[in-house]
C-alpha cells in the first residue's frame, strides 16, 4: 500500500542545448555488488503477485521478530553503503547510493518506531491489498487455478500474522486513531460475506475456462470451497477483531504524536517525505504563508467575476450548483479522457522527450472508492503488457467537481505522473530499484508543478477551472498546515476539517477523505507543496541565469532525466544544466 496516449509514440524535438545524459557510468563493482546483495535480501515469493504471477514457495514471515532481524540486516547494508566514498563513484552511482540510503532508512525507521504494528491507514492495508492484485493474475488454465488455491492458505496465515502484530501494538499503546478504524470497518465490508461465492476471492472460480476438464473443474470447485471458505471465516473474525477488540483501545486523538515515540517519528517523517532538513514548525509556517498568497489569487478571480457575496458564499455556490457536477459516471470519465488528450496534444511544446507507454482512464474500483481520493495514477509496464491507468473516482458524483478535473488530470496523467513515471522506466543503464522507487517530494512535487504548467498549456478555459486550479494548490498548501497541526500541534480532526473546508472549494466529502488520509499517513502530504516550491524555484533560477538561452523543453528534460531523486540532487541537476547551457552559448 505504501505502498504512470491512447496511442503509442515518441516525439523527438531538436535539442538546442547539451546537458548531461544518462550514459552508463564507469561501474564501481563494490557498489553494484552491494546493490545486488540488497536486492536479493529483500526478495520474496509473494513479490510475484505484484508482477502478475502466482507465487511459489512459502511467503516470508512478517512477525515482529522477523522484521526486527531484517531491519538489523538493513542497518549493516547502510553502514556498507556509507563506507563507499562518493569520490570513488560516477555521478549516476552517487545518485543511486543516495536513493538507496533513503529507501533503506525508511524501512529501518518503520521498525525502529514500531509503526509496523499499525499495518493499515485510511485507504486500506493488508486486508484489501488483493483488490490490486487479483485482477492482474492469470486464470487461463488448470495450473493457474491450482497455483492460486495453493498460495491462498499462505495468504490467510499472513492475515493472522498481521493480527498478531496489531495485538502487540495494543499492548504497547501503538494503535491507530478511531477514525481510521472506522474507515477500516467500511473498507472491510466487501470482504466480509456469509456466502463464500460472494467473496472477491471466489470470483476467478465463477467462470472457469472451457479448456479445463470436468475432472479438474470439479476438483478446483471442491478445493475452492475448502480454501476460500476458510479465508472467508478468517475475514469474518478479522472484522470482529477490529470492531470488538481494536476499536475500544484505538486513539481518540488523530495525531501520531500521541503514541509512544510518535513525536520523534513525525519529525523523522517530515525529513523523509521532504528530503530536506525541515522541522514541523518551519513547514507549518511556510504553509500559512502559502495559504495567504493563494487566497489572494482566489479572491481576485471572485472579484473579476463580480460575484456578489463573500469567499464562503462563493465556495457554497461552487459546491451546490448543478452545472459543476457530472450527471453520470460515464460523463465524468468522458471529460477526464478528453482533458487527457487535450493535455497530451500540448506536450511537444513543453517537452523535448516523451514516452512510449500508453495510459488509459478508468474508474476507481468500487471496493475502495467510498474512502478513496478523487483520483490516482496506477503505473503500467511494458514487461507486464499493461498500460498506465488514470483512475477517476466516480463514487458520489455530487462530490466530484468538474472545475477541478483539469488540475487532477494534469497531476495524475500528463504531464504529471504518467509522463514522469513512464520516462523514468525508460532510462537506460540504471539499477532497477532506481526505476521503481518513488520519492514523494520529487514525484508529487512534479505532479503539482504540472498543474501550474497547465496555465501555460491553456488547460484552464473558464474562471471556474482556474479557481479549481488554485483550489488544488491551496489544498496542498493547507496540507502543510493541517498535517503538522494534526501530528505535531495537537489539532483535532474537526480543526483540520474546518481549516481545509474554509480555504478550498473541495467538496465536503473530499475534504473528509483527505483529512482522514493525512491522519493515517503522517508526513506524506507535505511532499507535494515542498517539491513544487523547489521545482518552481529551480525554474526561476534557470530562467534568470540563462535569459534568452532558456528552453522549457530542455529544462524539463533536466528535471526528469534521472527519474525520482531527492530535492538536493535535483538542484545539482539544474545547476549542471545551467552551467552546460552557458558554456554552449559562449
Amino acid at each position: 500500500m505504501k505502498h504512470l496516449l491512447p496511442f503509442l509514440f515518441i516525439v523527438a524535438l531538436a535539442c538546442q542545448t547539451p546537458i548531461e545524459t544518462n550514459k552508463a557510468p564507469k561501474e564501481n563493482k563494490e557498489l553494484s555488488q552491494l546493490f545486488e546483495k540488497i536486492g536479493n535480501f529483500g526478495s520474496s515469493p509473494e513479490d510475484s503477485l505484484y508482477r502478475g504471477f502466482h507465487p511459489h514457495g512459502d511467503l516470508s514471515s512478517i512477525s515482529y521478530e522477523h522484521q526486527k532481524a531484517n531491519a538489523d540486516s538493513l542497518k549493516n547494508f547502510i553502514e556498507e553503503l556509507e563506507g563507499i566514498a562518493d569520490a570513488d563513484l560516477a555521478e549516476q552511482e552517487k545518485i543511486s547510493k543516495a536513493v538507496m540510503l533513503i529507501r533503506l532508512n525508511d524501512q529501518v525507521d518503520e521498525v525502529k518506531y514500531k509503526i509496523n504494528l499499525i499495518p493499515f491507514n485510511a485507504e486500506g492495508g493488508f486486508y484489501n491489498q488483493m483488490a490490486y492484485v487479483l485482477p492482474n493474475l492469470p486464470f487461463k488454465n488448470t495450473d493457474d487455478y491450482y497455483n492460486y488455491l495453493a498460495w491462498l492458505p499462505k495468504y490467510e496465515n499472513r492475515v493472522n500474522e498481521y493480527v498478531t502484530l496489531m495485538k502487540m501494538g495494543m499492548d504497547e499503546g501503538i494503535v491507530a486513531p478511531k477514525i481510521i478504524v472506522k474507515n477500516t470497518l467500511e473498507l472491510l465490508k466487501p470482504w466480509v460475506v456469509d456466502d463464500l461465492k460472494q467473496s472477491t476471492f471466489y470470483k476467478p472460480i465463477i467462470d472457469l475456462p472451457q479448456n479445463i476438464s470436468e475432472t479438474d473443474r470439479s476438483a478446483i470447485q471442491q478445493e475452492s470451497e475448502k480454501v476460500i471458505g476458510s479465508l472467508v471465516s478468517t475475514f469474518q473474525g478479522l472484522n470482529s477483531f477490529f470492531k470488538n477488540e481494536y476499536m475500544p483501545v484505538a486513539m481518540d486523538q488523530p495525531g501520531i504524536s500521541f503514541i509512544p515515540g510518535g513525536k520523534e517519528y513525525y519529525e523523522n517523517r517530515v525529513r523523509h517525505y521532504t528530503t530536506l532538513p525541515l522541522t514541523p514548525d518551519s513547514v507549518h509556517n511556510l504553509g500559512l504563508s502559502e495559504v495567504a498568497r493563494i487566497r489572494a489569487a482566489m479572491q481576485k478571480i471572485i472579484d473579476d467575476l463580480k460575484f456578489k457575496g463573500s469567499f464562503a458564499d462563493f465556495i457554497h455556490y461552487l459546491r451546490t450548483d448543478e452545472q459543476f457536477y457530472a450527471k453520470t459516471p460515464q460523463e465524468l470519465l468522458n471529460y477526464a479522457s478528453w482533458l487527457s488528450k487535450k493535455a497530451e496534444g500540448q506536450l511537444p511544446k513543453y517537452f523535448n522527450e516523451l514516452y512510449s507507454l500508453p495510459f488509459t482512464v478508468e474508474p476507481v474500483p468500487a471496493s475502495i472508492a467510498p474512502t478513496y481520493t478523487s483520483g490516482r495514477y496506477v503505473g503500467g509496464s511494458w514487461a507486464s503488457k499493461r498500460a498506465g491507468i488514470y483512475w477517476v473516482n466516480t463514487y458520489d458524483l455530487k462530490s466530484r467537481t468538474l472545475y477541478t478535473l483539469p488540475s487532477l488530470t494534469l497531476h495524475e496523467a500528463v504531464p504529471g505522473h504518467h509522463l514522469q513515471g513512464a520516462l523514468a522506466a525508460e532510462i537506460e543503464d540504471l539499477p532497477n530499484f532506481r526505476k521503481n522507487y518513488y520519492i514523494s517530494a520529487f514525484g508529487e512535487g512534479w505532479g503539482l508543478y504540472s498543474e501550474y504548467l497547465g496555465e501555460e498549456m491553456g488547460m484552464y478555459t473558464t474562471p471556474y477551472e482556474l479557481f479549481g486550479r488554485y483550489t488544488y494548490e491551496m489544498w496542498r498548501a493547507c496540507r502543510l498546515v493541517v498535517d503538522t497541526g494534526i501530528h505535531d500541534k495537537g489539532w483535532t480532526r474537526e480543526q483540520a476539517l474546518k481549516f481545509l473546508s474554509e480555504n478550498t472549494a473541495l467538496s465536503i466529502h473530499e475534504v473528509t477523505t483527505e483529512i482522514d488520509r493525512y491522519i493515517g499517513w503522517p508526513g506524506q502530504a507535505l511532499s507535494y507543496k515542498i517539491g513544487e516550491i523547489k521545482i518552481k524555484s529551480l525554474r526561476k533560477k534557470a530562467e534568470e541565469a540563462l535569459g534568452d538561452e532558456f528552453n522549457i523543453g530542455e529544462f524539463h528534460k533536466a528535471i526528469l532525466q534521472n527519474g525520482s531523486v531527492p530535492l538536493t540532487i535535483l538542484e545539482k541537476q539544474i545547476d549542471t544544466y545551467i552551467n552546460n547551457t552557458l558554456k554552449a552559448a559562449e
